[in-house]
């Protein structure tokens, strides 16, 4: 039997454009009947079930119907249409700010919280110095939560919801306030309840850790279910469609730009030589143009993982330049730089550029793992100390994996061995 059972399930909301700000303004309206206002509708026709033991992640981006579908299933809010069913006791972690009472000390909210999942003192009491060790909040214990930090409030709520030992964890994106070791310590908590047997409802923008902690997955999209299934399954259709979407924004805003004038141009690199801080040089040689290209030649900024890629800078060149030296370099899009080769370090001697041309890198198997790139490009003298021009981080590179074989930013190949023992 399913602990968790959405069927056509649908969610409305009416979203009135008329503010009353004043007392006045309010006080009419206790007599006048307000407009109808505008239909939204958060959730439609939404199903699914999830057996007991299975961790399920919800995908989609911001606004897809996500943190509504969380309240459902906390009793929050009730469907429009449809039916929610859930067994056991649920533990949530939902917004930041509710569930606990701004007026009372921590500890007085522990034993609030554990008697609303009907737990009482002396349980409580038994779980208190496993709660406070895990929150590492030390005697603000007994302070009052409305003086807690973000991050002081998130860790109690987070080590208070898994004591009470909910037969289902629902947890939103209310993870990412805590600081990179509290998050390590809530993911080890959330995979020992995981191997204990327990449901996990987890909400979380970070899709490798959706991919890796739940056996299933929903992906929602304005409201409406796209795809259910195994999280590996769903997670790559969501992501083959974020990459479509976000190809064709790319490819619109290139072909906006190609339709500038010459007069528009020279104006727009007047501004960005006196405003950009990623664009700068003496610009004896000048970078116009930089393609990536696929195997075949073909422009795109989406690539899968093993693809060649090929970054074609063109350049024009104002005078003469001897042996100038051309770079590019690949960033995470967390700023993370993870190369920058140059045709001076590859003894890769272009003898002299005058008026146009073009200079290729090229990249025979695509060694990123799944995620966004920035690419650098730039044209330097022989000493390598005199810049002509250098666009910093302007370029867009989306990578996707379709194998999923690993973790992390780039993919190294290795092989396993194992010795049962020594011998």
């Amino acid at each position: 039997m399913p602990v968790i059972q959405f069927n056509n399930v649908s969610k409305r909301f009416i979203l009135h454009q008329e503010q009353r700000k004043t007392i006045q303004e309010r006080v009419i309206g206790l007599v006048q009947r307000r407009p109808p206002g505008e239909e939204f509708w958060a959730l439609r026709d939404v199903s699914f079930s999830i057996k007991p033991g299975q961790s399920l992640g919800l995908v989609g981006h911001n606004g897809a119907g996500k943190s509504t579908a969380l309240k459902l299933l906390t009793r929050i809010l009730e469907p429009t249409s449809g039916t929610v069913s859930t067994k056991g006791r649920i533990a949530a972690l939902l917004e930041l700010g509710s569930g606990f009472h701004p007026e009372l000390s921590g500890r007085e909210n522990v034993y609030l919280y554990g008697s609303l999942m009907g737990l009482g003192k002396r349980d409580m009491d038994r779980r208190m110095e496993g709660i406070v060790d895990f929150a590492d909040i030390g005697a603000f214990i007994d302070t009052e939560i409305k003086h807690y930090s973000s991050g002081m409030y998130t860790r109690l709520a987070f080590a208070v919801a898994t004591a009470v030992d909910p037969d289902i964890l629902i947890t939103d994106e209310v993870l990412a306030v805590g600081d990179e070791a509290f998050q390590r310590k809530c993911m080890e908590r959330i995979y020992s309840f995981r191997r204990a047997g327990k449901t996990i409802i987890f909400v979380s923008h970070a899709l490798e850790v959706v991919r890796a902690l739940c056996d299933v997955a929903v992906w929602l999209d304005h409201g409406e279910q796209r795809a259910e299934g195994p999280s590996g399954q769903v997670i790559d259709a969501y992501l083959a469609e974020v990459n479509r979407k976000e190809h064709e924004r790319l490819e619109a805003e290139r072909r906006k730009a190609a339709e500038q004038t010459p007069e528009a141009e020279a104006t727009e690199a007047q501004e960005e030589e006196a405003q950009n801080p990623f664009r700068r040089g003496t610009r004896e040689v000048e970078i116009v143009r930089v393609e990536l290209l696929d195997g075949d030649g073909a422009e795109q900024v989406v690539f899968q993982s093993g693809q060649p890629l090929t970054i074609r800078m063109h350049y024009v060149a104002a005078k003469p330049v001897e042996e100038p030296v051309f770079g590019i370099g690949i960033y995470h899009e967390s700023n993370a730089w993870l190369t920058g080769p140059n045709s001076g370090f590859d003894g890769f001697t272009i003898d002299r550029v005058e008026t146009e041309g073009y200079v290729d890198y090229r990249i025979p198997s695509l060694t990123l793992n799944t995620g966004r790139f920035l690419v650098s490009v730039a044209v330097v003298d022989t000493s390598q100390l005199h810049t002509y021009d250098i666009h910093d981080r302007l370029y867009p590179l989306v990578v996707q994996n379709a194998d999923s074989s690993c973790y992390g930013m780039v993919l190294i190949a290795g092989t396993w061995h194992w010795q049962h023992r020594y011998e």
